[in-house]
C-alpha cells in the first residue's frame, strides 16, 4: 500500500474540514474509500448514489480526480495503481459569473 497526499477543494475542503490529509491505498479507489470512511460526509459528494446491494462506486460525473496533475480518466480510471507519494487532487465543479 501507498502512502498518498490526498488535497481537497472548495466544498469537499470545507465539508472535511482540512485541505489535506494523508491515506494510504493501491489503488485511486482505496484511497478514496478511505477517504470517505474517514470523512462520511464527502461520499455522496465524490460518489455516485449506489444500490445497497452493490458495493460498485462511480464517481459523480462533475468531480475530476487527479492523480500528479493527470486526470485519472485518462489513466486507469478508479483503478489506476498508487506508489508512494502520490498526490491526488479531488476537484468538485466549479461555477463562476
Amino acid at each position: 500500500m501507498a502512502e498518498v497526499k490526498i488535497k481537497l477543494f472548495a466544498n469537499l475542503r470545507e465539508a472535511a474540514g482540512t485541505p489535506e490529509l494523508l491515506l494510504s491505498g493501491k489503488k485511486v479507489i482505496d484511497a478514496l474509500l478511505s477517504l470517505t470512511y474517514k470523512h462520511p460526509e464527502l461520499k455522496s459528494l465524490i460518489f455516485e448514489k449506489s444500490d445497497e446491494k452493490d458495493e460498485s462506486q462511480v464517481l459523480c460525473g462533475s468531480i475530476n480526480v487527479l492523480v500528479n496533475g493527470n486526470n485519472i480518466r485518462h489513466l486507469e480510471g478508479l483503478d489506476t495503481l498508487l506508489k508512494d507519494s502520490d498526490e491526488i487532487g479531488i476537484l468538485p465543479p466549479v461555477s463562476g459569473g
